[in-house]
């Protein structure tokens, strides 16, 4: 047997072993077949081809100038310049395929509909940047978006660009990066538009998203810009959102700016919190319901009101401080065996919730009820203990407050007025939905694992008009139109300020109408959180 050098082709090694077959009697016949088979001239040429294939894929040749791109410029306006016969036409076509400038090829993603890079050409300027990659999404070619556009309006635009040619490209997620992809989920408590953000380094790679979106943040390598998915979202591609961290501190930086505006403004001093609860309307009950609850009374006078509003705004609450930016969140699904869920029904100006919840319990008084309040006046002749009230003496309600037993609590007509801790666990043992009417500051002490609560958020449905006087209109009706359009912009403003300062933390928000309507929307509302699986904090479910 001959020796072979490590350079021998699979033909020459064929034809020596052609060479070595000996006959033989038993298999003169497989011998004579692979003899004829090895000789075949077509067979060998074969052979010979696949070792030159075989021979340039290891030794791919490299461009001998790497401006290729100016090369085809030059090269294309000599051939026009010249006689054109057919090879030249065809080589004309050929350097104008977008693919021979910018050294890749593109496709429509069939579940994205985005364009991305279908192909890299070896050799070529998107291979040797090193930036492109099989994948990668195109979004703009010299400044033109490629957004909507076919592949083939896209190798139009490339074919007609002259000299350097700059793409806007959103790398692709790599199959070991998809791995590692995070399973955090956090709730958006801000509306984010990537298109207004300057700091963002691509706006179109963002992701924009509205307050109570729940986003997955598939990546937070980057301490400034995470990426991010929208849950319930067909798009597959992550985007660019800021970091908790980072809108954080500009969202500090926001507040001290505008704080410094304000302290440049004469203001008159703030009023004392506790004086919001002169005038409310908190002894009433009907039918053994709590009516008003700890609510501020719609009584003061307008212009009181907007003194009040005016110095909220520039007293800067407790709440505000808090930098309302992403909370994780998990899905959560309550067992059979668990308590049912607190909730926490907020009211806007007019709203009138107290009916609302009179009439579902009034409806379903076996499945829904209210905390008992306590309070130190003294009990009326009607009243039992334990069912309008509990009846507490001063020192045993402020023991009370110190030792944090209250969610809620105030002052009315020097008595003292709250709802504990213990009775809402009361209606919680009993198997019933508790639900409690509360001051929106309230709602943050209400959220805690053993409560989970669930906060509606109820406004009346105002359609607001601008009535022209009439030439005949008295002075009593120019009163009550002017009065009603300005109690019809107070309860608009309101909610919208506990919209504004409150909507992080607000589950579901109600427009209140007709009253039978109001309360059957709110009872399908109910019904659904015990069925539903719907997203909470993850401190809600973790041990």
């Amino acid at each position: 047997m001959p020796v072979l050098s490590s350079g021998t082709g699979l033909h020459e090694v064929l034809a020596l072993l052609t060479a070595q077959l000996r006959p033989d009697a038993n298999l003169k016949e497989e011998i004579s077949f692979l003899t004829e088979v090895f000789s075949e001239k077509s067979f060998n040429s074969l052979m010979k081809i696949h070792e030159k294939l075989r021979h340039f894929d290891r030794h791919t040749p490299s461009p001998t100038l790497y401006s290729a791109a100016t090369l085809v410029h030059e090269l294309s306006e000599e051939l026009q310049n010249g006689p054109m016969g057919n090879d030249v036409s065809e080589l004309l076509q050929l350097l104008a395929k977008p693919h021979v400038k910018v050294g890749a090829t593109i496709r429509m993603d069939e579940q994205t509909s985005a364009v991305v890079v279908a192909r890299i050409m070896r050799g070529g300027a998107a291979d040797r940047s090193g930036l492109v990659h099989v994948g990668d999404e195109l979004r703009e070619v010299n400044g033109i978006t490629v957004e909507n556009k076919s592949p083939e309006e896209i190798s139009q635009i490339l074919a007609q660009c002259q000299g350097s040619i700059t793409l806007k490209i959103i790398p692709a997620l790599k199959e070991e990066d998809r791995l590692k992809e995070s399973k955090v989920y956090m709730r958006a408590l801000f509306d984010y538009d990537p298109s207004k953000d300057k700091a963002i380094p691509c706006k179109e790679a963002g992701l924009p998203f509205r307050k109570l979106n729940i986003l997955q943040v598939v990546s937070r390598d980057d301490a400034v810009w995470w990426q991010a998915k929208r849950v319930g979202n067909t798009n597959l591609r992550a985007g660019l959102i800021p970091s908790k961290q980072f809108e954080e501190r500009r969202f500090k930086h926001r507040r001290a700016m505008a704080l410094e505006q304000q302290q440049e403004m004469k203001q008159t001093q703030c009023k004392d919190t506790l004086n919001a609860f002169k005038d409310c309307d908190c002894d009433g009950y009907f039918n053994g319901l709590h009516v008003a609850g700890l609510r501020r009374s719609f009584r003061l006078s307008r212009k009181e009101r907007r003194v009040n509003q005016s110095e909220a705004k520039m007293s800067e609450p407790e709440e505000l401080l808090e930098v309302p930016t992403y909370e994780e969140v998990t899905r959560y699904h309550r067992r059979p065996t668990e308590y049912h869920r607190l909730v926490v029904l907020v009211g806007s100006l007019g709203a009138k919730i107290n009916e609302m919840k009179q009439k579902l319990i009034a409806e379903n008084p076996n499945r829904y009820c209210v905390a008992v309040p306590s309070t130190t006046r003294q009990k009326k002749v009607h009243e039992r203990e334990g069912v309008e009230y509990h009846f507490l003496s001063k020192l045993t309600f402020e023991a009370e407050i110190q030792s944090n037993r209250f969610v809620e609590h105030g002052e009315y007509n020097n008595n003292l007025y709250g709802i504990t801790v213990d009775s809402i666990r009361t209606i919680q043992l009993k198997k019933k939905i508790c639900l409690v009417d509360a001051q929106p500051q309230t709602i943050k002490n209400l959220r805690t694992p053993e409560f989970k609560p669930y906060v509606i958020f109820i406004k009346p449905f105002i359609q607001e008009m601008r009535t022209a006087p009439s030439a005949d209109e008295t002075p009593e009706e120019k009163m009550a139109r002017i009065a009603t359009e300005e109690e019809q912009r107070e309860m608009i403003q309101t909610a919208e300020d506990i919209e504004h300062r409150y909507g992080h933390l607000i589950d579901r928000i109600l427009v209140k109408g007709e009253l039978q309507t109001a309360c059957n929307e709110l009872k399908h509302t109910l019904d659904n959180i015990e069925k539903e699986t719907l997203w909470v904090p993850v401190s809600w479910v973790r041990s």
